[in-house]
């Protein structure tokens, strides 16, 4: 069995834990490292977050390292109104056994990448792409030697989740998105138009929450609590589920659709911040990017709770 070597890059997050459980318990992923950046919570709590995570799923020898605890240039931001003041929905955090592995997240991604044959190694970006954006600045020739970048972030046909056409992981770090979408990175990018239509319907979270393992029963806790806060903020009876979706393509590209194109963040515009200009009227030998236009939200679900469902037999 051919296992695809993968980083994550997270902050999270509720939907980063859920995105977490699969990759960590997919018997075809080799989780090498886990990086940490501030974003839905501060880095103290994401960096803390992401190891007990790893705890839980039985995954505890992935290490963790923290990364960026502000973006490049602006302000940090949060988003601690849809994932709990800690991060972790309703759940409470606990001291994980693991400590936090020395080094900066942007040195590890570089040293792990470098280490092996060139693009061999996937990256998975769920946050704002400061950890990617740093390593890049660190190694240029990085680009050339990670697998793809499969990220979650931007919006084209939803609008935004932060503004009217920026969705947060982009507008919390635009800087960071620009320029890692303008290096010669392969970049996947799973925005509100595909990802809004991955939703935790009621029958989807109870099939979770069938299943008798601790991993499986955090991740049902996290769909609840985005079910609840949805329900509460937004309106929606069933909440979109983001960053699974950049795991989910790795180990089922047939559920989503793709498109070449040239994506672009506008930077310097407050009322347009964080926007993802994506441009599908290039030749595809010459697209740079990739944008998901649609995404089979039951085959995701399936495969989440299928994966579980096999790591707790």
């Amino acid at each position: 069995m051919k296992r695809q070597s993968l980083i994550i890059d997270c902050d999270p997050g509720v939907d980063d834990a859920v995105a977490l459980m699969l990759a960590l318990t997919a018997p075809t992923l080799d989780v090498l490292a886990i990086t940490a950046v501030g974003g839905n919570v501060p880095l103290s709590a994401t960096g803390r977050n992401a190891r007990l995570l790893a705890q839980v799923a039985g995954r505890a020898d992935v290490p963790v390292f923290a990364g960026a605890d502000r973006p490049l240039v602006r302000e940090q931001a949060g988003a601690g109104e849809f994932h709990g003041a800690e991060g972790l929905g309703d759940l409470t955090p606990f001291a994980p056994d693991a400590p936090l592995a020395p080094g900066h997240a942007a040195d590890a991604i570089i040293e792990a990448v470098m280490a092996r044959p060139a693009r061999s190694v996937a990256l998975a970006v769920m946050g704002p792409m400061t950890n990617l954006a740093l390593a890049l600045r660190k190694a240029p020739d990085l680009a050339a030697r990670l697998g793809p970048v499969s990220v979650m972030g931007g919006a084209r046909a939803e609008g935004g989740n932060i503004t009217a056409s920026a969705e947060f992981n982009i507008w919390a770090d635009p800087d960071a998105a620009a320029e890692v979408l303008a290096s010669d990175c392969d970049v996947v990018m799973f925005g509100l138009d595909a990802t809004h239509q991955v939703r935790a319907t009621e029958d989807r979270i109870a099939a979770i929450e069938a299943i008798d393992s601790e991993p499986a029963c955090w991740t049902a806790a996290m769909l609840r609590f985005s079910q609840r806060v949805e329900r509460e903020i937004v309106g929606w009876e069933a909440p979109p589920v983001h960053d699974p979706c950049t795991v989910a393509w790795l180990l089922r590209p047939d559920l989503f659709t793709l498109a070449p194109c040239d994506i672009r963040v506008e930077t310097g515009s407050d009322l347009t911040r964080g926007h993802t200009a994506v441009e599908f009227r290039v030749a595809a030998d010459q697209a740079r990017h990739r944008w998901a236009t649609a995404a089979d939200g039951a085959g995701v679900f399936e495969l989440i709770t299928d994966t579980l469902r096999k790591a707790a037999a």
